[in-house]
């Protein structure tokens, strides 16, 4: 190998290990919401034994959403309400779903993606919609919409 050869060849190793160094470094958190792709935020969440983590979740009106979630213990469930809570049944959606269910089965291990556009501004209570054990009923998270 020439002297430039090996110099070019150096730089490349350092910053491929600099690169692996800084990726396994930083938390990796289930918390993590990743930038803007396109124009859609992406957040991950976890269901498990009674909890979706991380909570409250917030996002600003008018932003498309996707959620990730996995469900790490066992099989659960997620419910998103389209209306603010307080608001009346028949109030015009403020959560506008692109695939509506009434209950997305989240099994185990299983990424699921829920996609939507938060249009209206409140909070909105969420809640896993398959008994998942004793806890089932208090098993709930927020969506926060600013």
């Amino acid at each position: 190998m020439t002297g430039i050869k090996a110099v070019q060849m150096r730089t490349r190793l350092l910053v491929l290990a600099a690169f692996m160094l800084v990726t396994t470094i930083l938390p990796s958190s289930a918390s993590v919401i990743r930038a803007q792709e396109g124009s859609v935020q992406v957040i991950e969440l976890t269901a498990k034994k009674y909890e979706f983590s991380p909570g409250p979740v917030h996002v600003r009106a008018g932003t498309k959403v996707q959620l990730e979630i996995t469900a790490t213990d066992h099989d659960h469930g997620i419910e998103i309400p389209t209306v603010p809570d307080g608001a009346e049944k028949s109030a015009a959606p403020g959560i506008v779903l692109t695939d509506p269910q009434k209950c997305y089965r989240l099994k185990k291990g299983e990424k699921v993606t829920v996609a939507f556009e938060a249009k209206t501004a409140g909070t909105y209570t969420f809640r896993c919609c398959h008994v998942c054990g004793l806890g089932h009923h208090g098993m709930k998270g927020q969506l926060v919409v600013e």
